[in-house]
């Protein structure tokens, strides 16, 4: 019910499910504005949903022609359809791409209705940290499949990884700093000031697992 304001007037009481103020408040990252993060959802949501869309495409024509040659079949240890032939492709009994294109598409869909003024409730927010987090997860895994257990990468795949970590670390800044996720104005402030020094250092750690993990290779073919 409404409520009176100490000047006499009648302000709407607080919603129990409206989203909280952001924590860094007024000087929060601008990467947490609506605008500037609902372009950061399109572009990587739309990037992870071309690259999860292409390996749909060429898991088909796997299926149809087993000794189909993919796109990025690159060499015994760059190709797409040599990690499609694993268990790991398929975890939950369908090709791993299907849940890419579902998901990056809700990605997009949020980044599109912010951009668009939209606003979502603290339990929308949630729910969307839950979701990316799941999946920074689960590519997680798979990078670590792919680098020590099945020993090829999958280029298209290494793209979704490459979409998935400013994703995952810009959704989390973005609900620390609103509030979603419980933290001092402190701890918002310097995480919103680090974000992209996160992402950039999770970049090279990616890189640097993959140099090691195939420094063989690549010392073979550098003629060492």
């Amino acid at each position: 019910m409404p409520s009176i304001s100490p000047h006499g007037t009648d302000t709407p009481a607080a919603s129990p499910d409206a989203e909280p103020s952001p924590a860094a408040s007024p000087s929060a990252p601008p990467m947490t504005r609506n605008r500037p993060f609902g372009w950061l959802l399109v572009i990587t949501g739309a990037i992870g949903w071309l690259a999860s869309g292409t390996l749909v495409l060429e898991k088909l024509e796997v299926l149809k022609d087993p000794n189909h040659t993919t796109v990025c079949d690159v060499n015994p240890w760059i190709s797409c359809g040599q990690v499609m032939q694993t268990w790991q492709s398929s975890v939950f009994g369908f090709p791993n791409m299907f849940i890419g294109i579902v998901a990056f598409a809700i990605i997009i869909t949020v980044g599109m209705a912010l951009l668009s003024g939209a606003t979502f409730a603290r339990w929308y927010w949630a729910g969307l940290q839950a979701g990316v987090t799941l999946g920074f997860a689960f590519v997680v895994w798979l990078w670590s499949q792919a680098l020590y257990d099945i020993h090829v990468l999958c280029p298209f795949c290494m793209i979704v990884w490459a979409a998935m970590i400013p994703l995952f670390v810009w959704v989390t800044i973005r609900n620390i700093t609103h509030g979603v996720i419980p933290a001092s104005a402190g701890a918002a402030r310097v995480l919103g000031d680090s974000g992209w020094i996160i992402t950039a250092l999770l970049y090279v750690a990616v890189i640097a697992t993959i140099f090691f993990a195939f420094i063989q290779v690549f010392a073979g073919t550098s003629g060492f």
